[in-house]
């Protein structure tokens, strides 16, 4: 979906005017939370997640603590819903898996690690640990209720914020803000390469650990610096991925954004092809919209690969170690 534009800050009537069904929604989560009774599997259940609407970064923060784990000499399987696919689960993901059936989320976390798509986090759950997972990482599940979490960590994205502050549909908010931060072991802040521009910080964040996080892109996009590229996206904020390219000295001629998700069709592809080659500049894209793109498609398109990296990568440790370490 694409972000309705009174979500961002300095709009005042429409949100206005949906704040009573912000309040049943609200509500109704808050219902949904208190009454679950959530299982307890047998290892650690570590949650990533955000509580705004569209990406906030939180697939790239999953795929890191992933790989932190095994890093640790652990097996991690992931848990996932697999947004955009049809598949009900539950699934092992191959990472060969087309995006329509899987997610293309659920693809980039194969590639890391173990992936399961399942709409029953419990059953999912116990699928992976009979396949020989000593943790469970789940992807944007802050929000379910139906499995204990031992560490929940909130995504937040530096250059969007929490939006105009508002619960949905007034605004971006899965839940009010207090809420989240009383149920987070944690916030990962991943800092806009734009510079952040999202205002203050939600009141309460203090009162639970920052780890400040950047995406970083991996060292053959080094290939794009002396090269003008169109960029294109279809991801919760593809302003984040044209500022991480203008970071890096790439000189971006173009830039099309498409909604989260968004399956590019044939259409889509000739326009996106036509402007690379009338400013004689690749077609860049980022590593998740590609994995939705037909397979002759792919092969006219650059991927720039990014990965998150931790200020302190050591306090992270230091969190995960009372979990792993019982």
């Amino acid at each position: 979906m694409r972000a309705p534009a009174f979500w961002s800050p300095g709009h005042y009537w429409m949100p206005l005017l949906l704040s009573p069904l912000s309040l049943l929604y609200g509500v109704a989560g808050r219902i949904r939370r208190a009454t679950a009774n959530a299982a307890r599997p047998p290892v650690p259940v570590i949650c990533l997640g955000n509580i705004t609407v569209g990406g906030a970064g939180k697939t790239p923060a999953t795929l890191a603590v992933a790989q932190h784990l095994k890093a640790r000499g652990r097996s991690p399987h992931i848990l996932t819903r697999g947004y955009g696919g049809s598949a009900k689960g539950p699934l092992r993901v191959d990472p060969n898996h087309a995006a329509r059936e899987v997610g293309d989320e659920a693809v980039l976390l194969a590639r890391v690690a173990p992936t399961w798509v399942g709409a029953d986090r419990v059953e999912t759950a116990r699928f992976a640990i009979a396949a020989g997972a000593d943790v469970l990482v789940m992807d944007d599940g802050f929000q379910n209720p139906d499995l204990a979490q031992d560490l929940s960590f909130l995504v937040v994205d530096g250059g969007f914020g929490l939006g105009n502050g508002r619960v949905l549909p007034a605004g971006p908010l899965r839940e009010h803000p207090a809420d989240a931060l009383a149920r987070a072991t944690a916030v990962i802040y991943i800092v806009d390469p734009g510079g952040d521009a999202a205002g203050p910080p939600p009141p309460g964040i203090e009162r639970v650990a920052m780890f400040p996080a950047r995406l970083e892109p991996t060292p053959e996009a080094a290939l794009f610096v002396d090269h003008p590229v169109v960029a294109f996206a279809g991801i919760g904020r593809p302003a984040k991925f044209f500022n991480t390219l203008r970071a890096m000295g790439i000189r971006v001629v173009e830039t099309y954004g498409f909604p989260d998700h968004h399956v590019f069709t044939p259409d889509d592809m000739m326009t996106l092809v036509d402007a690379a080659v009338n400013r004689d500049a690749k077609l860049v894209t980022t590593e998740k919209d590609a994995v939705r793109l037909h397979a002759e498609a792919r092969d006219m398109v650059e991927v720039l690969r990014v990965a998150l990296q931790f200020d302190d990568p050591q306090a992270l440790d230091t969190m995960l170690s009372p979990v792993l370490d019982d």
